[in-house]
């Protein structure tokens, strides 16, 4: 049994759901070493969130975008903790209904996702700066 863990920054990215498939496999190219195996990915923030989901139509993005600002709606009197702005309580409960992590089986070097299947980053924040990922890998 293998195991390696990176930490790695992403870029910051506006506000909305991003792909960043190919930004996390270029930062663990040992990922090619594994026959058999697991990725498991985790966000170090409290306002932001990963998920798995459509990686071809940018329309999904949007829609997951409209959907979370529909369901979770900011300037709401409901919210108590607003230091940071009208989109701090919102982004922590948008981050905690998706998640902080996501784990993909890996195989023959490759992550064993479907043809349609790409990891998002979910920025919350109207501003949220670098997101700090890391990255543990399992296996042979």
């Amino acid at each position: 049994m293998r195991i390696i863990q990176k930490s790695f920054t992403l870029n910051p990215r506006p506000r909305g759901f991003h792909l960043i498939t190919d930004e996390v496999l270029g930062h663990i190219p040992e990922l090619a070493e594994f026959e058999i195996g697991l990725l498991y990915l985790f966000i170090k923030h409290t306002s932001a969130s990963l998920t798995i989901n459509e990686n071809a139509d940018p329309t999904v993005r949007q829609d997951f975008e409209s959907f979370f600002n529909r369901t979770v709606p900011e300037n709401n009197n409901l919210y108590k903790h607003t230091l940071e702005g009208t989109d701090d309580m919102t982004s922590h409960i948008k981050s905690s209904l998706l998640g902080a992590s996501v784990s993909i089986p890996v195989n023959s070097g490759k992550l064993l996702t479907g043809t349609w299947q790409g990891i998002y980053l979910c920025e919350h924040r109207n501003h949220g700066g670098a997101r700090k990922l890391v990255a543990t890998l399992t296996g042979n």
